[in-house]
């Protein structure tokens, strides 16, 4: 029978992240699917008081938690030792846990220590006449594969937003301490703090409900065969703003920065979508004097709603790409908008 070890850590306000409840949901039902296989919930954070009251009726056997001041900031020695802790502790054939920079970093080492193998960015589980399945994209998500595996432990890292976040009322949760000591030699790393961009100057939102994305077309010679690109940085940032959308880009846009071209100052190829890029999911997406073939479109397989705005009737979006087409100029578009924006 298998045991299931669900790993998460918390936020700085000591809550759990979104994609930590997602993960929690494809336990739960991968548990049932199993025929009623054994959950045991291990937190590692801060103080993790708040998180585990959280998941207090998720019906979990247990909840294990490693938690105190040498774990409260992201650091790969502690994290891989409150990992192999939780894992040696709870004894699992299988380990959940959610896609995040923390856990990207701890989780192949602590594999590793635990003699067991590891899956990244999982986007379906499965179980096939008993048989567990996973399904994970490769290449840039142009290939998709479903793979299973005999050995054990076996630590599945699931991507966000692949499954709707576990919900349910908060309690007092039962918490049983895992101890971990972390000698001087796993202090070498030292947390003095985090850096971060100005709110306004922050433009990728992975939980907007919105991801606007734009093309290299807001750098071409407009309708008055002039460049606008300061017209463009204004009308971008203030749409993304007012909206609280995410900012993508396609691959040629980041790309005139090193041919030379006047660019937008903002942009750069953290915020790429498609083939080289990212892969988002967000519930709705705008694209804007973007062509719309596959290696842009293929990064937007994962929005539910896409929409785009364009010049070109015959543009790639036009083409059974986008779910609405905006046969218009983007400037003007998002320039009324804003406007609306800015009176409601």
């Amino acid at each position: 029978m298998e045991k299931i070890l669900l790993l998460a850590h918390t936020q700085d306000d000591g809550s759990l992240p979104k994609a930590a409840c997602e993960s929690l949901n494809a336990a739960l039902t991968l548990a049932a699917d199993l025929g009623g296989a054994a959950l045991t919930v291990g937190l590692v954070g801060g103080d993790v008081k708040a998180a585990a009251d959280s998941l207090a009726a998720c019906g979990a056997a247990g909840i294990l938690a490693v938690s105190g001041e040498d774990f409260a900031a992201s650091r790969y020695a502690s994290d891989a030792l409150a990992v192999e802790a939780l894992v040696r502790e709870a004894a699992p054939t299988l380990v959940l846990a959610p896609t995040s920079s923390r856990f990207s970093r701890c989780l192949p080492g602590a594999a590793f220590r635990c003699d067991g193998r590891i899956e990244t960015h999982i986007t379906g589980i499965d179980v096939v006449d008993g048989t567990l399945q996973v399904q994970r994209w490769y290449y840039r998500q142009r290939m998709v594969a479903k793979l299973s595996r005999a050995h054990r432990p076996w630590f599945l890292v699931i991507d966000p937003g692949v499954f709707e976040p576990w919900q349910g009322p908060a309690g007092s949760a039962d918490v049983q301490a895992v101890e971990v000591n972390v000698g001087d030699d796993h202090k070498r790393t030292e947390v003095v703090g985090v850096q971060t961009p100005d709110s306004d100057a922050q433009t990728i939102r992975p939980d907007a409900k919105l991801l606007f994305v734009a093309g290299a077309g807001w750098t071409k010679k407009q309708a008055d065969g002039q460049l606008q690109i300061k017209r463009a940085e204004e009308l971008i940032l203030n749409f993304i703003n007012r909206s609280n959308a995410s900012l993508g880009s396609s691959k040629s846009l980041v790309d005139q920065s090193s041919e030379g071209g006047e660019v937008i100052s903002f942009m750069s190829h953290l915020n790429q979508v498609g083939q080289t890029g990212s892969t988002p999911r967000h519930p709705k997406g705008l694209a804007t004097c973007c062509h719309g073939e596959e290696p842009h479109t293929v990064g937007w397989r994962f929005i539910n709603e896409r929409r785009a705005i364009t010049l070109d009737p015959n543009c790639g979006w036009a083409q059974g790409k986008a779910d609405v087409l905006y046969v218009a100029d983007a400037f003007e578009v998002i320039a009324k908008v804003n406007e609306l924006l800015a009176e409601g």
